[in-house]
């Protein structure tokens, strides 16, 4: 009985990950307003029925894809650290920045970023989740301790993070991963003595 659930678990999760990668492609192909349930069912190679088990609507399809992406770019920042673990920006090297991989691994989605009619709520969504991630899940200790106003610090450092990335997607990931996260380690290494990944 078990196995049948997990065989019909992973044919609904595999069905959903098809609609959204026609998604994408539509959204590239022709933008996000222009797009109906019939094209999508048409790309992705199912009927009407099948999505009609699985989203109610275009709009759902776009805020599962959404949600699922932001949540994913979450839970990939802190895979190399212990809650409580202090590291020093002398110190780290390309693991630290997992968040990169992970928006290398699934280019496909984040390249959207570059389309003007495209994935609703990715534009501020995007940004802030990295805003999040560095309000909740570290602490930083500025370069000779000089006392900033640490709400302000994490916007600008986010921000500036994010702008990076952005420019990193625009030109087609023309560095490589490992070529882009050592710019931002030598950046970092300008404003971030060390930072406290919390656990969150």
């Amino acid at each position: 009985m078990n196995d049948e659930v997990d065989t019909l678990s992973k044919r609904r999760n595999r069905t959903k990950e098809h609609l959204k990668l026609a998604l994408i492609d539509l959204i590239k192909e022709k933008g996000y307003h222009s797009i109906s349930v019939k094209d999508i069912v048409n790309k992705a190679s199912y009927n009407r029925s099948t999505f009609y088990v699985h989203y109610q609507d275009k709009i759902d399809l776009a805020e599962d894809l959404l949600d699922s992406m932001m949540t994913g770019l979450w839970n990939s920042v802190g895979k190399p650290y212990r809650p409580g673990q202090k590291v020093f920006t002398s110190k780290i090297g390309k693991p630290s920045f997992h968040i990169v991989s992970y928006i290398d691994e699934h280019r496909n989605f984040f390249e959207l970023i570059k389309y003007e009619d495209t994935l609703p709520g990715l534009h501020t969504s995007f940004p802030q989740t990295i805003l999040k991630i560095y309000q909740e899940k570290f602490i930083f200790e500025t370069i000779n301790n000089i006392p900033v106003n640490m709400d302000y610090f994490k916007r600008y450092t986010a921000y500036g993070f994010y702008g990076l990335i952005q420019n990193w997607i625009t030109n087609g990931f023309k560095e490589s991963q490992e070529e882009f996260i050592e710019e931002v380690i030598e950046l970092t290494k300008t404003h971030i003595y060390s930072f406290k990944y919390t656990g969150n």
